[in-house]
């Protein structure tokens, strides 16, 4: 496909696409506008966008398709700007954020005016941020939701993902009501929960020291999502708010539940309780991406001596195997310390596990 794209916030998700649909259509051309000068500048030298729009109102000119990559309440100002502008009769214009309703309504003043909206979501992420960590294969094998509204034409929707089709995503198009109540489940309501044991162990270590120094290994991990954009998730509780509150009311009766459990000393039902927990877990896709980021972690046993860290990352640089992040769990003087080491995919991890196994003999599992 031929044509102009323009493309507002030049971030991860923004870049990415930009890159996605340079691949796909090399002939089309990348616009990019960012309230960051310096990450426009930066698109430019990277190759991510072909040109910088000095204002939103210069970059939809002639635009065959707008890609809203900003946080979901400033999408909603955005599309209420193009409103008041003068768009292509046959442009479509699509988001990235992770509400859908509260959007799409916003996005009928437009449909009104006869321009095409459609919601977008890909469902993935990285450690990284920024354009600078743009990719091509971000998105790969990983889930796209398109929600479009009812009104809209599905040939419109083929069209959009025919300008997506670069990120080689899974599509699957469903009602932004749909959307945000299973969003709300499987990513809003678990990052919810992720914050409250963070305070809950905060709220504790004032009398307890220890707690601080025992989280530092398994509670880290588990607690991993709470470390996510303050912002961007002020602004998601704010526009799913009605399934949340319906989310957590649920889940205040799934804890009193297991509390009358505990305080009935019930042993069969607390078994039962972790037994079905475990197989429903266990039964859970493996390989895909969902819609929290997945982490391919690998557990190195090291011991502790000046310039272990280097060796090892030296192994992975020789296979040009790329690490996302790296940390040590405990290290002490004359024993193992667990080094972490994060990967962007599964294949990565693997083949850093097979490296390391051939040129050392440290240990190393998969977490």
């Amino acid at each position: 496909m031929n044509g102009r794209v323009f493309i507002i916030g030049l971030g991860l998700i923004g870049g990415s696409l930009a890159l996605c649909i340079k691949k796909e259509h090399p002939n089309s051309s990348i616009i990019g506008f960012d309230i960051s000068q310096e990450n426009l500048k930066l698109g430019t030298m990277l190759g991510v966008i072909d040109e910088i729009a000095t204002s939103i109102e210069a970059g939809v000119e002639n635009a065959d398709l707008i890609i809203l990559s900003t946080p979901v309440k400033e999408t909603e100002l955005i599309i209420e700007s193009l409103t008041r502008l003068d768009l292509k009769e046959n442009v479509i214009i699509t988001d990235v954020g992770s509400t859908k309703t509260v959007i799409t309504n916003k996005s009928e003043a437009l449909l009104a005016k006869g321009i095409t909206f459609i919601g977008g979501h890909p469902m993935a992420g990285s450690h990284k941020s920024g354009v600078s960590a743009s990719k091509s294969i971000l998105f790969e094998n990983a889930f796209y939701l398109l929600t479009p509204h009812v009104s809209i034409d599905s040939k419109k929707v083929n069209q959009l993902q025919d300008w997506l089709i670069g990120t080689n995503a899974k599509f699957i198009v469903i009602s932004p009501e749909e959307h945000d109540l299973l969003t709300g489940v499987i990513s809003h309501l678990p990052h919810i929960v992720a914050a409250s044991l963070v305070h809950q162990a905060d709220h504790t270590s004032e009398s307890h020291e220890l707690v601080t120094r025992l989280a530092a290994g398994g509670f880290r991990d588990i607690t991993r999502i709470a470390s996510s954009s303050p912002a961007m998730w002020r602004d998601i509780l704010i526009h799913n708010k009605e399934v949340l509150k319906e989310q957590l009311v649920i889940w205040k009766k799934e804890m009193d539940s297991v509390y009358s459990l505990i305080e009935t000393e019930d042993e069969e039902g607390i078994f039962n309780y972790f037994h079905r927990a475990k197989e429903v877990r266990d039964g859970l896709p493996l390989g895909q991406k969902g819609a929290i980021p997945a982490f391919y972690d690998l557990y190195v046993d090291v011991p502790d001596y000046p310039g272990v860290i280097s060796e090892i990352t030296g192994y992975l640089a020789q296979e040009n195997i790329s690490i996302t992040n790296i940390r040590i769990l405990e290290t002490r003087e004359e024993i193992f310390g667990i080094l972490v080491i994060s990967f962007q995919t599964e294949e990565d991890r693997k083949r850093a596990q097979n490296c390391i196994a051939s040129y050392s003999n440290y240990d190393s599992t998969i977490g």
